[in-house]
């Protein structure tokens, strides 16, 4: 698959010949949460160059990982029987970060542009909104260029706005990028946030208790924490 080897017969040598190549692990999470296309998977992996994208995209197509298909003319990249088998792995790897790297070294890694598209992709309108509602983000503590961000919800639809789609604002979700990404990780409860006055939810009450559901309905929030 690649040039590196350990050069063993041992089946884990092998598969991690295959798997833990550098940043092979972080496009597999992104096919594992529904991402196809190739822009899709470049929004949840944006530090990646296309370039190197591609060339893992190809080597685990060669290793039977990965398998292109064509829609209206357009490459998408499935999971083959032998990539859906990698999921435990995966969410293991998750769950082990999750449980033991320490809560501040997780929150120096912030980015706006993955936490907005990973809260697009995760959340699930249940039951579906009956009418289109826009709910703002606005990150004071960042660049004017990154502070503002909208998801726009319709039934069971979630579009993530990159600039103003002109609608009128149902809900104003305001805070630091650290206390937002914490509640989405479930590193800590938006209640306490809150109440620390690091977010602050203004709008349609009803919306409100929404959104505070969806962003605390990540997998990571009922995982447990074994460090502080």
């Amino acid at each position: 698959m690649t040039n590196a080897s350990y050069g063993q017969f041992c089946p884990l040598s092998m598969a991690a010949e295959i798997v833990c190549t550098r940043w092979t692990p972080l496009v597999l999470r992104e096919l594992f949460c529904g991402s196809s296309r190739f822009n899709d998977l470049r929004r949840g992996v944006p530090k990646m160059s296309p370039a190197l994208l591609s060339k893992r995209l190809k080597e685990l197509e060669e290793a039977g990982v990965v398998e292109v298909r064509r829609h209206d003319g357009n490459p998408e990249y499935h999971l083959t029987a032998a990539g859906m088998d990698l999921r435990p792995m995966i969410d293991a790897m998750m769950l082990w970060g999750h449980a033991w790297v320490e809560k501040n070294v997780t929150l120096s890694k912030l980015d706006p542009s993955l936490l907005m598209w990973d809260i697009r992709r995760g959340i699930r309108p249940e039951p579906p909104q009956p009418k289109r509602r826009t709910i703002q983000f606005l990150y004071p503590d960042l660049i004017p260029a990154d502070r503002n961000w909208w998801l726009v919800v319709e039934k069971s639809e979630v579009e993530l706005c990159y600039y103003d789609p002109g609608f009128e604002i149902d809900l104003l979700v305001t805070g630091s990028l650290r206390s937002v990404t914490s509640v989405w990780m479930g590193l800590s409860r938006l209640s306490q946030e809150i109440a620390a006055r690091e977010v602050q939810i203004d709008g349609d009450p009803a919306l409100a208790r929404e959104v505070g559901r969806w962003l605390e309905s990540h997998p990571m929030n009922k995982a447990p924490r074994r460090v502080d």
